[in-house]
């Protein structure tokens, strides 16, 4: 056992070399586990610590730092995950044309390997491609992962040309079907998490849970998610079964969230899943607008036009500052500053890159003060940002609260 006389606390104020030395049965995640409680406590550089294995050999901080990393999980539901997730659309969908399979399982894998163990993927991403791609290469890591995927939003071939489009549908046939789609797939008996992508608004949700509260029962999914809803419609789901997730886009620059359905999931117990945590890329250094794919989805999204982005790409440049001083990369401060506004906030930045991808994790390195995260705040908000995230005619078919 830890001997814990005094306190971490008082040892931090008393002591400048914190000694930790495990005793009989402690293993290297409790290791791990007591560097996260130092960081949490408020330690700092001005003292020093060293750790020691039940060989009562020192540690490097690296590998310390890494357990710590791989340890720090927050609750979604009835399940533990990593609190930085993986959002696996990118490698299917919407922002090009897709990585190659060989490049896709590398990402996925080098995730696993990094400690990432909630991956998250939907029927629509690619037409279904990215669920095969997933249950593809996770098959054999099933029992360490947690699996996300959606319904009510998939590609039909509505006008019997072979050629799918995107369509929203909510009714419960549909999302029985789906489901039943979706399970072989991913090659698994049932799905962790299960979201309505959108909801349908021709179908009451209740309709719509009541179908998903009926795969539960039958165990081919264990929990129920939302997605784009508001405070109101998540109150009317959660009363006819808990929802364990509610997944909408949350970053710097998109707060809509804040409006009212951060609060509601936190009053119902509800996880907030913030997918576009790095704001589509702007977050992470300048991009070049005429270099996007033909199909990648910014091409029709307002903050995106030329006008819009120059006038947005101002802030990058104090924002960059800031993440100097926190000592990270723009993407990692992004991250970090999700992590930072409340423990039951879980990010999932996409990524088709090995090295993005590392940079994305190592944001729970990040420590954040409260000078700082204010002046995120004020520089980058709804108010500072030009442009509504989405068209007409997507903004048409989401539910989430948007601002006066």
């Amino acid at each position: 056992m830890w001997h814990e006389t005094p306190s971490f606390e008082e040892r931090m104020t008393t002591a400048r070399t914190f000694r930790v030395f495990p005793g009989e049965g402690v293993h290297s995640d409790q290791l791990a586990d007591l560097v996260l409680r130092l960081e949490r406590i408020g330690y700092r550089g001005d003292y020093s610590f060293e750790v020691f294995n039940d060989d009562y050999q020192q540690l490097p901080l690296e590998t310390v730092a890494e357990r710590a990393r791989k340890s720090a999980t927050r609750k979604l539901g009835p399940f533990q995950v990593s609190e930085i997730g993986l959002g696996c659309m990118n490698l299917s969908h919407a922002y090009g044309a897709p990585v190659s399979e060989a490049q896709a399982e590398k990402v996925l894998l080098t995730a696993l390997d990094a400690g990432v163990t909630f991956f998250d993927t939907a029927a629509l991403y690619g037409f279904s491609a990215n669920e095969t791609l997933v249950g593809k290469v996770l098959k054999p890591h099933r029992q360490k992962i947690i699996l996300a995927s959606k319904c009510g939003m998939t590609g039909v071939d509505v006008n019997g040309d072979g050629k799918l489009v995107r369509v929203i549908d909510g009714r419960p046939e549909t999302i029985r079907k789906t489901c039943e789609e979706a399970l072989k797939r991913l090659q698994t008996d049932v799905i962790d998490l299960y979201y309505l992508h959108r909801w349908d608004k021709k179908v009451p949700i209740e309709d719509s849970v009541g179908a998903l509260s009926d795969l539960v029962r039958q165990g081919k999914i264990q929990s129920i998610g939302l997605s784009e809803v508001s405070a109101s419609t998540l109150r009317k789901a959660h009363a006819v079964h808990p929802i364990t997730a509610v997944q909408t886009e949350y970053s710097l620059w998109t707060r809509n969230p804040e409006i009212a359905v951060l609060q509601a999931c936190k009053e119902l117990g509800t996880t907030f899943v913030a997918f576009s945590p790095v704001a589509r890329g702007f977050l992470c250094g300048e991009l070049d607008l005429n270099s996007f794919d033909a199909k990648d989805i910014r091409k029709g999204m307002p903050r995106f036009t030329p006008e819009n982005y120059a006038a947005n790409f101002k802030l990058f440049a104090p924002y960059n500052r800031l993440a100097q001083e926190a000592g990270c990369s723009p993407a990692q401060l992004a991250l970090a500053w999700l992590l930072h506004k409340d423990t039951h906030i879980v990010p999932i930045p996409g990524t088709t890159s090995v090295s993005h991808l590392h940079d994305d994790i190592g944001a729970s390195d990040v420590k954040l003060s409260t000078d700082l995260i204010a002046k995120l705040d004020a520089l980058i908000n709804e108010k500072t940002v030009q442009g509504s995230r989405y068209n007409a005619q997507s903004n048409s078919e989401v539910d989430t609260e948007n601002f006066a």
